[in-house]
């Protein structure tokens, strides 16, 4: 009973983003119909946008996709960033600048909207909408990744029509003044402000851009977002062999934190993959190898027990900090290996120190 209950609430789980997806779709080609809304559209529009970072997030953080550079050597099934790190700031702040122009359009009455102000808040959801089409290109290859950014299109979309619809019907009822001045003629057409809105990217682009080459941001930033990148559709870098999970899966992980903490001294090679060693690891190792070698039988009662315990524990450890507290937790450990080694072994710091060679150690 208890399995169908969990199974049923992990179906639920699932099923929400693509209920929600549905739903802006329908309310989007029902808006184009009907030209009304209910009151709640809008409450639902921003729980979507919501629901689906916290979506976004999770599954980031389950399909092992880590914020690092191309460059940074990953482990073994982890993805590289989706976007240039060193970009962030500028996908920041133009979808910020997105959020605003949705909530300036959608929420201020559009009576009390001027036609400029109406054009700049569309305009920023055209900026939003391209970011949110760059980003469902990176990751087409994965429906989870796509949803977001899809429903942000839907509900910038339905944002814009809702308003040229609305405004033009307010129009309707005045008299307009000024009929001579041409630029009065056409802001004051409400039919106009898609392709205003349109003109007016261009400088706001160009303003967001200047301003953020002041906090360090390259012109080009908005391009080499996606393309800076390894793993992804636009990628256009090739990230370095993944560092393979070693035996000691929790050592290996408490080897990729913080450096200044976990002190890895070099890389080594291990099952002709290339991994991150730090002392601890090689004490580990070493210890193992003593087991094998004096008690074998015992060895592999206690290695079928590690690898049904350690691995699925350090698959759930991405973050630097979770790596320098296993690190932490394993000093215990740690101590007790070197006291057998010290025990047992007639050199024990050359055993240490021979683990994970970076070529094979030659036989004579």
């Amino acid at each position: 009973m208890e399995d169908i209950l969990f199974t049923a609430i992990g179906l639920i789980i699932l099923a929400i983003p693509f209920l929600l997806t549905a739903w802006n779709v329908f309310s989007l080609i029902w808006y184009l119909v009907k030209k009304r809304e209910k009151v709640f559209y809008k409450a639902i529009e921003v729980i979507s946008m919501c629901v689906g970072s916290v979506y976004l997030f999770i599954y980031c953080r389950l399909q092992d996709i880590v914020f690092e550079n191309w460059d940074v050597p990953l482990y073994v099934f982890q993805r590289h960033s989706i976007i240039s790190p060193n970009t962030l700031l500028t996908i920041c702040i133009i979808s910020l600048i997105a959020v605003t122009g949705y909530i300036l359009i959608r929420f201020i009455p559009i009576s009390r909207q001027s036609p400029i102000v109406s054009a700049l808040g569309i305009a920023a959801l055209y900026l939003g909408m391209g970011i949110c089409l760059l980003w469902c290109i990176q990751t087409i290859r994965d429906i989870f990744l796509v949803l977001l950014p899809a429903n942000c299109i839907i509900i910038f979309l339905r944002a814009v029509c809702i308003l040229v619809y609305q405004k033009n019907i307010i129009l309707q009822n005045e008299i307009v003044a000024m009929k001579r001045r041409k630029l009065s003629n056409i802001l004051n057409r409400a039919t106009n402000l898609p392709w205003v809105a349109l003109i007016l990217v261009i400088p706001l682009l160009g303003i967001i851009i200047a301003l953020l080459f002041l906090f360090g941001q390259e012109p080009n930033s908005i391009i080499k977002a996606w393309t800076e990148t390894a793993d992804w559709t636009m990628s256009q870098r090739i990230a370095p062999p993944n560092l393979e999970y070693d035996g000691h899966y929790l050592c290996t992980v408490a080897a990729g934190g913080h450096k200044r903490v976990v002190k890895p001294i070099r890389t080594g090679v291990r099952r002709g993959h290339r991994i991150l060693v730090n002392r601890q690891l090689c004490i580990a190792n070493a210890f193992e190898q003593v087991l094998e070698e004096r008690v074998p039988a015992f060895h592999k009662i206690v290695r079928t027990i590690y690898d049904s315990t350690g691995y699925p524990i350090s698959k759930h450890i991405h973050s630097k900090y979770l790596a320098d507290i296993i690190y932490f937790l394993m000093k215990p450990l740690e101590w007790f290996f070197v006291l057998v080694l010290y025990t047992v072994d007639v050199n024990p710091e050359n055993r240490i120190a021979t683990q994970y060679p970076h070529t094979q150690i030659p036989h004579y």
